[in-house]
Parts: C-alpha cells; structure tokens; sequence
C-alpha cells in the first residue's frame, strides 16, 4: 500500500470515525450532530530518535513518509534494533460491526430512546438535570515497514444523565451511565434509571455527615474498578520506570505489593471501552496479570518500554486519536473475582462504611476516591447513608489491607470522562471487579 524508505522503521496509523452526539438540559434539546473525520498518524525511526507526522488528508500519507524519512539518518542496521526486533507483525482483517453498527441506527431513533429515559426524571427533588447520548465508532488500520496490515473496528454507544438535587438544606449532584458496544445493549434500562434516581432521592434527603477516622471500607464494583485503575493501574504504566531507577526498585518483578486474595489484571481483549484488539503499534490485545496472589508479576509495555526494560509486550501502546502518538495506557483494569458471597462479607463488619457510588478518583503513590453514594455498615447490616468527602490511603498499605474480594463481580463502561495522562484526554478505559473489602482506610 505504501511503499516504505530502505534503512529506516515506519509505521502507519490510519483512523475513520464516526460520532453521534445529543444532549438536553432538562427536556430541551441542546445538541444534535452526527461527525465524520478521517485522518492518520505517521512515524519513522532511524534508531536514534523519532519523526512523527499527522494528518487528517489520508491521500497524501505517502508523502508525509517521504518527508520524515528525509529528515532521519538511514540505519542499515535498523532492523536489529532492539526496539524494532520488538514489534510485532500480523496480518488481520478484524471486521465485527458491518452488519450492527452504530452508523446504520437513524439519529431520530437514538433521540426517541433518550427522550424516553428523560421522561423517568420527574421528583420535585430533581431542580435540574442534564442528559446526553454519544455513540463513536472506529475503523483502524495499522501498517509497518516489518509487514504489519491489521485492520479492525470498535465501537461504543452509551447514555449519561446527570442530576441535581436539593432538600431543604441539602444539596447534591451526580450522575447515572451505561454503556454497550451495540445499540440494543441500551435498551430496558428503566428499572436501572428507575432504582439510581430512588437511591439519589434517598440519599440526599437522608445522609448525614460521617464521622471521620479509620474505617473497615467495602468498595462496589465500579468503586473497586476506580481504585484499581488509580491506586495501581497507573504505578503499573511503564513508562514512569524507564530511566528512574528508585521507581523500578519499588515495583520490582517479583516483590509482594497485597494480600495472597489480590490479583490484578489488564486485558485488551474485554469489549466495551477497553477493548483493544491491536493497539496502535500494532501489537495484539493481552490478557496481562499485573499482580498475582499478591505478587507482583507484570506491567504494562509499549513497544519501546517494552525493549528497554526487557519485558513482554502487553499490547498497551494507545493514543487519544490519529493526532498523538501512542504511549502506555491502561485497557480494561480490574481486581480478579474471589470465592465468597457478598452476604458474608458484609455479615463480618462490626463498624464499617460502604461506598456504593463514586464522583471521581485520583492518585499514584496516594490514591483518593470521593464517593457520590456511602453508606454505614453496622453489625453485619447496610444501613445509614452517610456524606463522605473523600476515602484515601497509601497504596502498598491499601493492598495489604484487603481481605476479602466477592464472587460478585462486574465490569463496566460508561460515557462521559476518561483516563487522562500527559495531554491526552479523555482516553476510554473499561473497569470494575467483585465487591473488595478494606479493613482500614482514611474517611473524611
């Protein structure tokens, strides 16, 4: 398809997207709009630096190529580099929504359904509301001077709905989400709006003010999902290693980081936001365990971080879009499902608190959770809600603090936010796990 200069690595990034986005404050429309763009990110090597190029006229990618190729030094040795003997190549045509897509489903269909999920928020307690509907779906096709020729395409579709809330003096925010990779994924969601706009109503007329100190914390799946992703999915991104040699010391291979009941895996091969079955070097998707029985036994790899710490491949290379370059970034991240039922671990809290929906999450060596929904946990029994500012911890105390994980356990994706790292915001990312109980934590 190209043809590819002599001494030198190159490879090629070409992405077709399409977007639907529709949004109302309260039950007026705000925005409508369906968007096509097209473009392609290109890179040489000549073994001492990069060349990178993007472009968004895919006709004119072969002189792009030319031109960076003039501007690097040719390697007859390029192809024994350590970096490029690392790149893997493979040839697929991964094609899987030509006859369920995104694209084929008419706006006016995508509007009823939301408008349908609007009419479920009628409280007096609810003074606002905003909701919208975004779909995106991408063709990627990658190629390499090695012989890579992949092409494959995803796509996600979801709802968001975001409320205010006011009772007498008090007063809350927050939010509801799903999301599919099909259409039909977001139907009969009902009783799901129906119990979250319950819980909300509830919660704001009844939460009081925790008192702060040291708790036994029980995390949901989706809470799990945020700690795991912030607390350690991001000390496991490689490319804060490369050339700190306090960092690899700290999170060496081997080195017991939790209890024997934790692991913690990243796999690209989850659909729904994650998903990534090749990333944007080309290297395919990975079921990657990070943290086994509470050993640490992986981290996450680009191609380059990959050669120069001497790792596997993880297939972790990934980039916002064709105007980036692709650095380590998380897939789908999550803590493994354990053996025992919910019911039981909840039974064996005395005094403890209960995070059932969250706002946001942040950290790397401290992480913090500030939870949307909480509530106390008292002689074996959920009870109260409770307004909670923040949960936090030092992460090596946190791991080694849990003991128990849930055979209930679930992964999830939503719309709306990402994963941010460097400039590159928002990436999606999947996450979510069993129910993981804490036994100390930070609550504020």
């Amino acid at each position: 398809m190209f043809k590819f200069p002599e001494n030198l690595y190159v490879d090629v990034r070409i992405e077709e997207t399409f977007e639907t986005k529709i949004s109302f404050k309260k039950m007026i429309l705000q925005e409508q709009k369906v968007r096509n763009n097209k473009g392609a990110f290109v890179r040489v090597y000549d073994g001492n630096r990069w060349y990178y190029a993007s472009t968004t006229d895919v006709d004119a990618v072969q002189d792009q190529i030319d031109t960076l190729a003039k501007m690097a030094k040719p390697n007859p040795e390029i192809n024994n580099h350590p970096i490029v003997r690392q790149f893997e190549v493979h040839k697929d045509q991964l094609i899987q929504y030509k006859h369920n897509s995104i694209t084929d489903v008419p706006i006016a269909e995508k509007k009823a359904m939301l408008e349908r999920y609007i009419n479920l928020v009628n409280d007096e307690t609810i003074v606002h509301h905003t909701s919208y509907y975004v779909d995106n779906k991408i063709i990627k096709s990658i190629y390499s001077s090695k012989g890579t020729d992949v092409t494959f395409d995803k796509q996600t579709c979801g709802i968001r709905i975001g409320l205010e809330l006011s009772n007498g003096e008090s007063k809350d925010q927050t939010s509801m989400s799903r999301a599919g990779c099909l259409f039909e994924d977001l139907f009969e969601l009902e009783d799901f709006i129906n119990d979250e706009i319950k819980k909300n109503i509830d919660f704001v007329k009844h939460a009081k003010p925790v008192e702060p100190g040291i708790y036994t914390v029980l995390l949901s799946p989706l809470a799990t999902g945020v700690f795991t992703h912030e607390s350690f999915g991001h000390k496991s991104e490689s490319d804060f290693m490369v050339g700190d040699e306090t960092m690899k010391a700290e999170w060496a291979i081997g080195k017991t980081v939790g209890t024997p009941i934790l692991t913690i895996i990243d796999d690209g091969q989850v659909k729904g936001n994650g998903y990534v079955p090749y990333d944007d070097e080309g290297t395919k998707g990975k079921k990657t365990y990070i943290v086994t029985d509470g050993v640490l036994t992986g981290r996450l790899h680009s191609t380059s971080t990959s050669a120069l710490l001497e790792e596997e491949l993880t297939g972790n290379a990934r980039a916002t879009s064709f105007e980036f370059e692709p650095i380590v970034r998380m897939t789908t991240t999550y803590i493994e499902k354990g053996h025992r039922p919910l019911a039981d671990i909840v039974a064996e809290i005395d005094n403890g608190i209960y995070v059932d929906n969250i706002k946001h999450g942040s950290g790397m060596s401290t992480f913090t959770i500030a939870p949307a929904r909480a509530y106390k946990i008292e002689n074996g029994k959920i009870t109260t809600p409770v307004k909670i500012s923040v949960v936090t911890g030092n992460v090596f105390e946190t791991l080694g603090e849990v003991d128990a994980v849930s055979e209930e356990f679930d992964l999830l994706s939503f719309v709306g936010g990402g994963c941010g790292k460097m400039e590159q915001y928002p990436l999606p990312v999947g996450f979510g796990g069993p129910y993981t109980r804490v036994k100390k934590l930070n609550v504020q």
